[in-house]
């Protein structure tokens, strides 16, 4: 753990930023769930918080996805095209939380550091 600075964290995963990497890449962040590692940029990670709302808008869900957390009925796309996840709603709520947690936080460090 000494070589990320974690961001934000829950049940499901965790962000973080790698205290040594490439110039271009030091503004990323690593986003972890299940099995799954994505390296995004705040601009992507606002995106894919844009598509999962627009699953919890648009998509009508059953009393059973929503209760049953072994249904995974929702395909969720990610800021690459080429990559979809196939989730339940519990995962899907969690991975939310994860997301927007980590962008309020890269918000408020960012605010707080344009302030001192």
């Amino acid at each position: 753990m000494d070589d990320i600075n974690a961001i934000y964290y829950n049940n499901v995963g965790i962000a973080f930023q790698w205290k040594r990497c490439a110039a271009q890449d030091i503004k990323k962040t690593q986003l972890v769930f299940r099995d799954i590692s994505l390296f995004l940029t705040d601009h992507e990670l606002q995106e894919f918080s844009k598509r999962i709302d627009s699953l919890f808008t648009q998509t009508s869900l059953c009393n059973d996805c929503k209760v049953n957390k072994n249904v995974k009925s929702l395909l969720v796309n990610s800021p690459a095209p080429q990559i979809s996840f196939v989730m339940s709603y519990h995962e899907l709520t969690q991975v939310k939380d994860l997301i927007d947690g980590t962008l309020f936080q890269l918000n408020l460090d960012t605010m707080l550091t344009n302030i001192l």
